[in-house]
């Protein structure tokens, strides 16, 4: 699992009077003019000089010989290390912090663009806080046009990125006109499309590849608005589907398995295959035991080897209806054979683990493995796949 946090030590004063944003670079060539807006990165282990100009720096050693003469000089720690040219950080000169805020060579870059939210999830992994936290924007739109690109995806998420309502749309914007080859995949709960006029906003941008991911938890409205704890969400999720489907844009139902939602999730496939077969993609997916998930784990808890049975039935009933349907979050070992084909490797890597159970595994190169987070509670059955001697 990878820090995106953690402290680092100043080797120099720094200039710096708020948190910046900036791009990392290991060009110790880089003529001067293009220098001040970048963090520049030495890898060497040894105590050597560093070039002038940069904005800040970052290095593996504990001695730099000319560090008399610069500012902003962090030692980097061993758990930092992953961190490489063109990849983005944030370094908060007060608490000497740093967060990594985009990987280039990572195909797992998110953007939390606010913690508040409107549903109140049983299950959910980033709890939502009543702040304001419009800053983040303005991070944002700074940080766009410094990512490569080449990046393929970036996912959006909060809390509930539709409450920032044009601020949403700008980030849109930005990115297409910043990266307009970059895919996006944004984490909502879709209460929102309710509004047409919002819809047709987002709709006039002409974004190549955006797509919405909404939970749906049961074919039944007071289930689902249970597990939310939101009374009507349900009728309104339906409503901002349709609508998105609508204006043409990409819609994916996500379902999130747990005691609440599995003896149904048959059900919900037929539903979904009866009333919303438009859609582009289904993902079933595996509790993460974060957030409110350990608060509310004997409501939500279920072992995944007791509900193999309707996790296939609804599988095979998405596919039979021609339904792109994937297996998100799951372990090999606990999933039936016939469901292997639909099980994807989508845990973010910097939170992706395996349990000591798993040593051994043949088949651990194929499996999703585990949140970093399930070292709390994780099925009974785990057991590695070995052939015969």
């Amino acid at each position: 699992m990878l820090k995106l946090y953690s402290k680092i030590n100043p080797l120099s004063p720094s200039s710096f009077t708020s948190k910046i944003i900036a791009k990392i670079t290991d060009n110790i060539h880089l003529p001067v003019p293009l220098r001040s807006n970048l963090i520049l990165l030495s890898k060497e282990r040894e105590a050597s000089s560093l070039p002038e100009g940069f904005l800040a720096y970052f290095t593996y050693s504990t001695v730099v010989l000319n560090v008399s003469s610069l500012n902003n000089v962090y030692h980097l720690p061993d758990e930092l290390h992953y961190l490489d040219s063109d990849d983005i950080v944030s370094i908060n000169p007060g608490i000497q912090t740093l967060r990594a805020l985009y990987r280039r060579n990572s195909r797992h870059n998110s953007l939390l663009v606010t913690e508040n939210c409107n549903n109140f999830c049983l299950m959910c992994s980033q709890p939502p806080r009543n702040i304001n936290d419009r800053h983040i924007i303005n991070e944002i739109l700074t940080m766009i046009p410094m990512m490569s690109r080449d990046t393929v995806e970036v996912g959006i998420t909060g809390g509930e990125p539709t409450l920032l309502g044009d601020d949403l749309v700008a980030i849109f914007k930005s990115f297409k006109n910043n990266l307009p080859d970059t895919s996006l995949h944004v984490l909502t709960n879709g209460r929102n499309f309710k509004d047409v006029d919002f819809v047709s906003k987002i709709a006039s941008i002409e974004h190549h590849d955006l797509m919405f991911g909404i939970p749906l938890y049961s074919d039944v409205s007071n289930i689902h608005d249970y597990v939310v704890q939101a009374d009507g969400a349900y009728n309104e999720t339906v409503k901002g589907i349709v609508n998105l489907k609508t204006f043409g844009l990409k819609v994916e139902i996500r379902v999130v398995i747990h005691k609440q939602t599995y003896e149904r999730l048959p059900k919900l496939a037929e539903f979904i295959t009866r009333n919303l077969l438009f859609v582009d993609h289904v993902a079933l997916m595996g509790l993460e035991m974060t957030g409110f998930t350990k608060a509310n784990m004997d409501a939500l808890w279920i072992d995944p080897i007791d509900y193999q049975e309707q996790l296939k039935d609804a599988v095979e009933i998405l596919s039979r209806s021609g339904v792109n349907v994937s297996v998100y979050n799951h372990q090999l070992c606990l999933t039936p054979r016939s469901v292997w084909p639909y099980t994807k490797k989508s845990i973010s890597d910097w939170k992706n683990e395996y349990m000591p159970e798993c040593e051994g595994c043949e088949m651990r190169a194929d499996c999703g493995g585990f949140f970093s987070s399930a070292h709390f509670k994780y099925s009974r059955s785990i057991k590695p796949f070995k052939s015969s001697v």
